[in-house]
């Protein structure tokens, strides 16, 4: 398969597992064309002991990864920054409004919730909880992405749905 063939083929799998880590369609597009970089850079490099598509996930998974921890140093940086225009006092910079494809809930609010919920996971048990509640992979499929046996999975996935459960009472207590 060239480039071009799996480009097409694999675009809609990248943008969409993007977009459940960043929640924002204009990033998890500049991630898309990280991660087809990253792919044309490395695809002579690519060794058939992995899926294709496995090995697209891992791609896709770390360059989400390394734009959520890039985007949060910039904003720990702007913090020293101006948020607001001296005449107006308005502020500089807009909450990006939440658009997930395919989502249509009556419920917006919740659904940010939700996603900011998630977001605070660590790394590892937010990837989990994406490839298994929301991509639908199975808990094999997941051990291959992540690179690690089906018991941690399992273990993985307990871990975060506890400390999904604890961040979600502890949010609705404090109402």
């Amino acid at each position: 398969m060239n480039f071009q063939e799996l480009y097409y083929k694999y675009k809609n799998t990248v943008y969409n597992l993007a977009v459940q880590y960043v929640q924002n369609i204009e990033d998890a597009e500049e991630i898309t064309q990280d991660v087809f970089l990253k792919i044309h850079q490395n695809l002579n490099r690519f060794e058939k002991r992995a899926d294709l598509k496995t090995w697209i996930y891992r791609i896709t998974i770390n360059t989400s990864l390394d734009y959520l921890k890039s985007k949060k140093a910039k904003k720990r940086f702007s913090f020293f920054i101006s948020l607001f225009h001296n005449e107006s006092n308005e502020p500089l910079f807009q909450v990006s409004d939440f658009n997930h494809p395919g989502i249509e809930l009556e419920n917006k609010e919740a659904v940010e919730r939700i996603f900011r919920i998630i977001n605070e996971l660590p790394d590892r048990q937010k990837t989990v909880i994406i490839l298994s509640k929301i991509e639908g992979k199975s808990q094999k499929e997941i051990s291959e992405i992540m690179q690690i046996n089906v018991k941690a999975v399992e273990s993985l996935i307990q871990r975060a749905k506890s400390t999904l459960s604890q961040k979600i009472y502890s949010q609705s207590k404090g109402k």
